[in-house]
């Protein structure tokens, strides 16, 4: 298996990218916009995101508003909201089986057990990871695509958001702890006494302790030629 720092690694990287995963999932700056009017209830900043639309006006205000209508939403835009719930849920799912797949833990089982939780961990991280990555390409590539249609008024046009920024950087991190712990079982298979069970083990490590006794600790055991 991996070593214990690298694996311990993964687990760090893997935590900041669900971290980030939940933040970009309810931020509300997925793609943004900035119009200075003349007026000075003029809103200046118009941001959108996944749940709710918010807006800055230059007199300090700022006001939200829930999007409660799904079918009225567009399809990137339902997409995003599932697969970023998904992300967060099967992250989380692979941080508790990273937990029994880490070396420096005692819960888990043995070798063998912790090799298939840190084989599952990482699959759960990259399958995370690529469903994070899937709604940002997806929405950039929305906001970009109307960015650039000359036949949308220029009130209508936005740009990529730092939601969708930490959504990339989320998606990294949850791929790289993902094959960390994927590699995690690439290591050095052990002999067949890493798959007995712990009681068995220690009966061996008895047996052991008791061949290795000096004669002079054996004292107490009588040999059948002294009755002869």
């Amino acid at each position: 298996m991996a070593s214990t720092g690298m694996q311990i690694f993964g687990f760090v990287l893997a935590l900041l990218g669900i971290m980030g995963a939940m933040v970009a999932t309810l931020l509300p700056n997925w793609k943004v916009s900035a119009d200075v009017g003349s007026n000075i209830i003029t809103a200046i900043s118009q941001m959108q995101g996944l749940w709710m639309d918010c807006t800055w006006y230059s007199t300090g205000m700022f006001s939200c508003t829930l999007k409660y209508s799904v079918l009225s939403l567009p399809a990137y835009l339902q997409t995003a909201r599932t697969t970023m719930v998904l992300c967060c849920v099967l992250a989380a799912l692979g941080l508790c089986l990273a937990s029994l797949g880490l070396k420096c833990t005692r819960w888990g089982g043995g070798r063998q057990s912790k090799r298939h939780a840190a084989i599952a961990s990482g699959g759960c991280f990259v399958a995370a990871g690529f469903l994070c990555l899937v709604p940002a390409s997806w929405f950039t590539n929305e906001v970009i695509t109307n960015f650039l249609d000359s036949s949308v008024p220029e009130s209508n046009k936005f740009e990529p958001g730092g939601a969708v920024y930490v959504a990339f950087v989320s998606a990294g991190f949850l791929f790289v702890g993902g094959f960390i712990f994927c590699m995690s079982c690439s290591g050095k298979r052990h002999g067949p006494q890493d798959l007995l069970p712990q009681q068995q083990q220690q009966q061996q490590d008895l047996q052991h302790q008791y061949c290795s006794l000096s004669p002079l600790d054996n004292k107490t055991g009588y040999s059948l030629q002294d009755y002869v």
